[in-house]
Order: C-alpha cells, then structure tokens, then sequence
C-alpha cells in the first residue's frame, strides 16, 4: 500500500469562513489552507491533511471548477510523501464531472482507510463473532473487490468461520469461474470456503436476501442492498461512504454501528474544530 498521505477535502465549517476564506485578488492565485494532522491520529496507517474549502471563493461567488481543482491541486503537490485524495461528496459536485475524473480515490487509498476502519473498529467483532458478509458492487469491478476483500481480511482470517459474498447476477457470466481464483485463496492457508449468493430483484432494485448477517459487513455497493442482520452489534463498513446506507442503519437503534471512510475523517478533522 502506497498512500502515506490522505488530503481530506471537505466543506469548511461555518465558524471558519472568516479565518480561512480563499482570497483571490489580481496579482495572486486563489489559495487553500490546509492543515497537517499526524499519523498517531490514525493508529499510524496513514498521515492525515485536513483542507476544509470554503463556499465561496471571492465576493461571494461559486467557485469555478476549474479555480478549485487548480487549488487543490496545489495542495495536493505540498503534501509530505505519496498523497492521495478523498474528497467530501460536497465538494465532488463543485469540481464538476470534467475534472471529477482527475479525483477519483486510489485503489490503494481505499486500502489503507479500509485497513484503517478494520482495525480500528471490526477486529474485536471479528474475534467475537467471526463472521463477514461482503455485499459487491458493479460486476464490472469484482476483481478489484475480490482482490480488496482479501487483502482487508488477511490479518484477521484466523478468526473468521463464516464468509458471505453477496453479487450482481450478469446473463452469461458464471460467478465461480469470475471469483474461483480468489476464493481458492481462503481454503488453501485457513480451510475456509465462502458462500457466494445473488441479489434479489425488487422493484426498487437489488437486495439481499432473508438470511441475516451478522459480524461484519463489508459494503462495496454503490447503492443501498439493505441486508437483513442479527439483533447483536453489527459492524456495518460502507467503504463507498453512502449517506442513505447510514441513514439506514440509524433507523436500526443502535444495533448497527455504521463506519465509512468519510465518517472517519469527518471525525478525525472535527476534534481539531472543537477544542
């Protein structure tokens, strides 16, 4: 895993626009200001950069996507290392889909935050209850998946008794021979063998079935699948960061403890605001 460094750009809290306003005059370029967190913050999987953006740039105007990405940009270049992105949905739509491409997150920034959460928040679960349901995404995307699930679940395999693989049928397309050389890994070192399951077609889109999870679920879905789960504490880890799957799991009272790599950093950069 590559990423030391994950610029975290997100909308500046309103009592910070006045301290932290992007100032554009004539004889400069609009700027950011960002703040360099340290890596304790993180059990040392990754140094943080809180960059919280203002909502306007200059005389109270939107920013032009193109201003913004170059401030960013510039942000990015001062950061400490190999950096990557993750930006606030927020801020997704202000730099708008012509350079919404350039900020696309790493495969390999998505494995430190989800290595991250994992340890931070699943591994004793994991060690209780030894159960994960993994709930895929886009077929076109399943290697990565696969591939990121594995990766995710290594240091922890030992203690794990029940694997559930949730995924998108494709006319055509034999799930097995897709997955089988991921799935031969789990067997060969801890005699484990996953269980792979199709979504239902609802009428509202796909879901899961009647069977509930429990221990850990991983979510690569890019929309809710709402799996049924187990009256214990669930551990619910939406690496996608959906604001409706949290809402989702709110609606719970408390039987699901609802992680994402957006709600981590939120939290990280939050402590900072309310001292």
């Amino acid at each position: 895993m590559e990423t030391e460094t994950i610029v975290y750009f997100h909308p500046a809290p309103e009592q910070m626009y006045k301290n932290n306003a992007a100032k554009k005059h004539w004889w400069q370029d609009a700027a950011l200001r960002e703040r360099n967190l340290t890596a304790e913050k993180t059990g040392g999987f990754f140094t943080p950069v809180d960059c919280p953006i203002p909502p306007f740039y200059y005389k109270k105007r939107p920013w032009p996507p193109e201003i913004l990405s170059e401030a960013m940009e510039r942000v990015l270049h001062r950061a400490e290392g190999m950096a990557d992105a993750f930006l606030h949905p927020d801020i997704v739509t202000c730099v708008s889909e012509k350079y919404a491409e350039r900020w696309e997150m790493r495969k390999e920034t998505m494995e430190k935050l989800g290595a991250c959460l994992m340890a931070a928040y699943a591994a004793d679960c994991l060690h209780e209850k030894g159960r994960v349901a993994v709930l895929l995404g886009s077929p076109d995307d399943t290697d990565m998946q696969m591939e990121l699930t594995y990766r995710l679940l290594m240091p922890y395999l030992s203690r794990i008794n029940s694997l559930l693989f949730y995924y998108e049928e494709v006319e055509g397309t034999d799930i097995w021979e897709e997955t089988g050389i991921y799935l031969e890994e789990y067997g060969y070192e801890y005699g484990l063998v996953p269980e792979m399951r199709p979504y239902l077609a609802v009428e509202t889109g796909l879901c899961c079935g009647k069977d509930r999870c429990g221990g850990v679920i991983l979510d690569f879905a890019a929309a809710p699948r709402y799996p049924r789960t187990e009256r214990d504490k669930v551990i619910y880890m939406d690496l996608v960061s959906n604001r409706e799957k949290e809402r989702n799991c709110i609606r719970k009272n408390g039987e699901i403890l609802y992680v994402s790599p957006l709600k981590y950093l939120d939290t990280i950069v939050k402590t900072g605001y309310d001292r």
